[in-house]
């Protein structure tokens, strides 16, 4: 008979894995964490750069899990919370040349001029529009039949660039904004749902999720160190390769080399938290025609520039930053400000900007040579952020493939491979951002729930 070694093996230590493991010690249980990679954190990480501090991958979170709270709660110092400076609350759209102020609430949105005239009397009707009844309908099309063109093209649209990078035609609603589809399908409307649902009673924790953008001081960098500082670095194994998992009856065994040592550990229950593409060698024993449902989904790919200027001379940075409506067929998907909205980004009188191109409208750009990303974000910093010919003091480039999985049709076929597979075998969890959204709250929400259903089931 095997011999477990822990009560829980984690796979991969980024987001969702560190979290988990978080949740898992303050329960009490042993676990490891095996992360193929250098570096915990999977794409977080954060530069310190000739006076700047910037992200190279996410530069933001909400606060609008419980869980999230929770995990800050547990980590106290370790990692000290920043929200985003109220000042700097605005977001802008980018609409004929200029930065717009996007609306915060009903009787802005009358007055802007993003939308059309035709569909600001839209807006003002939407609490009375009957649901939709086509569990499959795309966010374009949902936003459409409830809201108008404009404001699919100048609200929704930039918010899914900068969300997911992806195609409001080709998100289903249900999968990539499911908070969205139940106010819709719950209450009957989105309006008259937040307005139902601000009103309903909340325990204590999600009374302190806000929903303000937040950091960590010095940088998310900070989130991961005060993870791993938590868990200890007795739990994590990092540079594992040939990484296997395998099942036997009620153990599962995880085998990996580590440090040209082949090494195995045996637990009762095991969490996969990598990405779809590692799946179908990790888990040899599942059924290829579920791993294949699983693992067969697009993914955005995303390019990065972190843009630094000593003295800013540019246009007012007084907004969380902008976002760019594929209709206006600029180079970028958005700039935000983290200079603006956190302290310690840049040198006084200076500013840190984020530059964010890619996705669906052009994926080709990862390809693209270092010298031709900077080309074109100089062109649009000056075009956009009226820049002029003043060169940045620090421009740093970072790719990424496969950034973020995108929530199309397939997926509700993906969603129930995982299900299948779960119930064939039971103590294996396959999590990660495949499945229960993209966010940083999210990740840290499907943490908390997973240790939770662990703990009751050891």
């Amino acid at each position: 008979m095997i011999k477990k070694d822990k009560d829980v093996i984690i796979i991969g230590a980024g987001l969702t894995g560190l979290a988990l493991g978080v949740f898992l010690k303050e329960k009490g249980l042993t676990f490891s964490v095996i992360e193929k990679n250098e570096n915990t954190g999977g794409v977080i990480g954060t530069r310190d750069n000739n006076g700047f501090i910037y992200e190279t991958g996410p530069n933001t979170g909400v606060l609008s899990t419980p869980e999230l709270i929770r995990l800050f709660d547990i980590l106290g110092d370790k990692a000290e919370l920043e929200t985003a400076d109220k000042s700097a609350s605005k977001r802008y759209i980018w609409k004929n040349g200029k930065w717009r102020a996007m609306p915060s609430g009903l009787f802005s949105a009358v007055g802007t001029p993003l939308f059309s005239l035709y569909d600001k009397f839209r807006i003002l009707g939407e609490p009375f529009r009957k649901p939709g009844n086509n569990p499959d309908e795309s966010v374009a099309d949902l936003v459409r039949r409830r809201m108008g063109k404009s404001f699919l093209n100048y609200a929704v649209d930039p918010f899914i660039s900068g969300v997911y990078a992806g195609n409001p035609e080709k998100l289903i609603t249900r999968y990539a904004l499911p908070k969205l589809y139940n106010l819709e399908q719950n209450y009957g409307s989105f309006i008259g749902g937040a307005m139902k649902k601000a009103k309903e009673p909340k325990t204590d924790l999600e009374k302190r999720a806000t929903r303000e953008v937040f950091s960590v001081k010095g940088g998310l960098a900070n989130l991961i160190k005060g993870m791993v500082d938590y868990i200890g670095d007795d739990n994590i194994f990092t540079s594992c390769s040939e990484n296997l998992v395998d099942a036997a009856k009620d153990i599962y065994t995880c085998t990996f080399i580590k440090d040209g040592e082949k090494k195995k550990i045996s637990a009762g229950k095991v969490v996969t938290t990598t990405g779809s593409e590692d799946l179908n060698k990790l888990l040899p024993f599942v059924e290829s025609s579920d791993i294949r449902s699983v693992t067969g989904l697009n993914h955005a790919r995303i390019v990065l520039a972190a843009v630094g200027y000593k003295k800013w001379k540019g246009v007012p940075l007084d907004a969380f930053g902008g976002l760019v409506p594929s209709k206006e067929e600029r180079k970028v998907l958005g700039v935000l400000f983290p200079s603006a909205i956190f302290s310690g980004r840049a040198p006084e009188g200076g500013a840190q900007l984020s530059v964010f191109m890619g996705g669906y409208r052009n994926g080709g750009i990862t390809g693209k040579s270092d010298g031709e990303i900077k080309n074109i974000v100089l062109e649009e910093m000056k075009n956009m952020m009226g820049t002029g010919n003043n060169m940045p003091d620090m421009l740093d480039i970072f790719r990424y493939e496969k950034a973020i999985p995108q929530y199309e049709l397939s997926s509700g076929e993906r969603f129930a491979a995982i299900e299948r597979i779960q119930e064939q075998y039971p103590g294996l969890f396959i999590a990660g951002n495949i499945r229960d959204g993209i966010g940083m709250a999210d990740r840290v929400k499907q943490a908390g729930q997973l240790a939770e259903r662990i703990d009751l089931s050891s």
